[in-house]
Parts: structure tokens; sequence; C-alpha cells
């Protein structure tokens, strides 16, 4: 799995450096405009401010290579510490540019006047300062050019340029070091959000699986005792109803949902097989509202309840047993499964249940599927009756989202 910011590969971020650099230099060129645009000689102002543009960009994309190369694998306060010192030697090598390409600037033709309090007026335009006197002749002194200066007075003038400069690379760094370690972040909580959800739906898969070989169990059982008793073309019957429940269960994927409908019509194939065996004795009620069969849950979740009504409601007994299931939404967002055996007088009570064989997969199954896929979003209650049957309750989100 790739990260957009992940530090395994070098540059992978470059996407979000092209973005930042270009933003920043595209801001403060929007600045130089609009400074131009107020003087009286624009043009001449954004032809000598594009070279310190362009090579600000540059600097910049060579401040983010070297910090890209020179941090990998390291904590983010050391990034920072680095950051800030090259961003001092960006300020600087920014200004000395700067003075390299001055012989090439144009003087500006913008006049600036000031009016001193000797009443003399100063003007300065480009590199000339005039100073007009009363019943005189102005005096013109001409600046000399920053590459005519001394080296002292170049290096001060470099010192005092690179500290606005180094303000506006270290700022860049700033925001490009906090994007980093926001992306950081993200990205390992969305790995360890899909770290969550693979061991989910790994546990929801293993506990399908469990469902399967105990219904086999059970059903082979059945036909077995059929078969003993003589009954075999109730023990055909149920082999041909078997083979469909299982090529429509089995081709459910087992980390999937289905709908409640689909739920539904998988434990009807799995109760006509019953059928067979308890022809008079199993009465079957299903109560599905259409606000709810869309409703979606864990594939054969019901399956353990539906058997468990079977083996400790019906086959115990020789009385006729209803089983009942319905659903209804709450109002609130859930909705509830409840599954019902009318039982019988003569049935095992339910605290010699743990007697009957069993191979260990029920109302346990049920509710750890239950959390796996919704946490503490649905609850599970079950227990007796008093006139001898049994209720399981289920609640569950009213999830109609497929996925």
């Amino acid at each position: 799995m790739s990260d957009e910011f992940s530090e395994e590969r070098r540059f992978a971020d470059w996407r979000l450096a092209l973005k930042s650099i270009l933003g920043f230099w595209l801001v403060y060129a929007a600045t130089v405009v609009a400074r131009a645009l107020l003087g009286e000689d624009p043009w001449t102002v954004l032809h000598n401010k594009v070279p310190t543009i362009i090579a600000g960009t540059l600097l910049t994309f060579v401040l983010y290579a070297v910090l890209n190369a020179s941090t990998r694998g390291t904590s983010m306060y050391r990034k920072a510490i680095i950051a800030a010192v090259l961003s001092a030697l960006a300020a600087i090598l920014q200004a000395a540019i700067i003075i390299q390409l001055e012989p090439y600037f144009k003087p500006s033709k913008e006049e600036f006047r000031v009016q001193t309090r000797e009443g003399f007026v100063v003007v300065e335009q480009g590199y000339q300062i005039r100073i007009e006197r009363a019943a005189s002749d102005p005096l013109v002194v001409t600046m000399p050019r920053m590459a005519e200066m001394d080296r002292e007075k170049k290096i001060r003038w470099i010192a005092d340029s690179s500290v606005t400069w180094f303000f506006f690379f270290a700022a860049w760094s700033a925001f490009y070091l906090a994007s980093l370690a926001q992306a950081q972040a993200l990205g390992a909580q969305r790995r360890a959000a899909q770290a969550e959800a693979a061991a989910r739906a790994a546990q929801v898969r293993a506990l399908r699986y469990q469902v399967n070989p105990h219904f086999l169990f059970n059903t082979l059982n059945s036909l077995s005792s059929l078969v003993m008793t003589g009954r075999n073309e109730q023990a055909e019957e149920m082999l041909l109803k078997l083979s469909t429940f299982f090529r429509t269960s089995l081709s459910v994927d087992p980390s999937a949902d289905v709908t409640l409908a689909e739920e539904i019509d998988l434990q009807r194939l799995y109760l006509d097989i019953e059928k067979v065996r308890f022809p008079s004795r199993l009465r079957v009620e299903i109560d599905i509202p259409k606000e709810v069969e869309s409703a979606r849950l864990p594939a054969l979740v019901l399956q353990p309840l539906v058997e468990n009504a079977i083996k400790y409601g019906v086959s115990p007994t020789r009385e006729q047993v209803t089983l009942r299931i319905e659903a209804r939404p709450l109002g609130d967002g859930r909705f509830e499964i409840i599954i019902t055996n009318s039982g019988s007088p003569d049935a095992k009570p339910a605290k010699d249940r743990d007697k009957i064989e069993s191979t260990g997969v029920g109302i346990a199954n049920v509710v750890e599927r239950l959390k796996a896929r919704f946490g503490t979003h649905a609850k599970c209650e079950f227990g007796p009756l008093s006139n001898g049957g049994y209720q399981v309750h289920i609640i569950m989100p009213l999830d109609r989202s497929n996925g």
C-alpha cells in the first residue's frame, strides 16, 4: 500500500511541494503587481522584480529537495531545525543573487518628492536624488549601485536583506512541514482503520465458516434418522432441499452483508428442510415489514438461532411448536429481530439444554458476529419464556447501504 506522503519513496510528496511553492510565490507576485500598479512606472518595477521572483522560486525548490533528501526517516523536531538552517542559507543566497542581478535592473522613472523642514524639496528618481533649493540650481546626487559598493557594505546589505527573506522561506518550510505532519498522521489513522477493518472482516469470516459445518452436521444427523426409520422419500426430498440451500448460501461472500429479505429467504430454505423431518410438529410464522426488508446484516447470522429453536424447541417434543420470526423498525435508526419458539410442556427445560449434544456453535456465534460487525451498536438478548418456550431478541442499526 502506498501513501501520497509516505517516506518510503523519495520525493513522494512532490505534488504538495509544487503546489505550496507556486502558491507562496504567486501570492508574493500578486503583491508586487499591486504595488507596481499604484506607481507611475509599473513596467519598470515588474521588470526589476521578475528575476527576484524566479530566483526565489528556484531557491525554494532547492530548499525542498535538500530538506526532503536530508530528513528522510528523522523526527519532526529535527526536520524543523534543518528547515530553519536551510531557510537561513536560502535567504542569504537570495540577497546575494539580487546584488548580482542589480546591474541589469532599470532605473525607475517614478518620482518621490519630499518637502524638508528647511524648505528644500528632495526628489528621488531611480538612482538620482535631486535637491531643489529656492534661488539656486538644484543639487543632483547620483547614488552608487550596489555592485559599486565596497565589500563590507555589500555584506551588511546582504545581512539586512536576508532577515526579510528568511521569514519568507521559513514560512514556506513551516507550512510544508505542517502539511507533511498532518498527512502522516492521517495516513497512520487510515492504516490503523484498514488494519482494524481487515481484522474485523477476518473475524466475521471465521465465525461465518463455523456456521456451515455446524449446519451440515445437524442436517446429516437428520438425514441419517430419516434413512434409519425407512423414510427414504422424505430423505430424498430433504437432500434436494439441502443442495439448494448450500448452493444459495455458499454463493454469498462470507465477509459481506445481505439484506434482511435475503437472509429470511435463506432461512425459509432451511425451514423447508426441517419441515421434512417434522411435518406435523413444526409451524412457521414469519412477519417482516417492507420498511426493514432492505436492512443489511451479516449473512446467515440468524441460522444458529433458527437451528437452536428446532433443536431445543421442536426435536424434544411430540407437540406442535410454533417458530416465529418477526422484525420491526424502532424509529431511532435501529431495527429489531425477534425469534421465538412457543415450546411445549414435554420439551426439555432451559436449564437442561446444555446436556443435549451440541457442537458448541449457537447464540455465542451470533453475539460475536454482531459485535465484530456493529461493535456496541448492536445487542442480543435471549432467555426462556414462562410457557416453556425460548426467545432471542436482536437490535441492530438500520443500515440500508451496500458496503
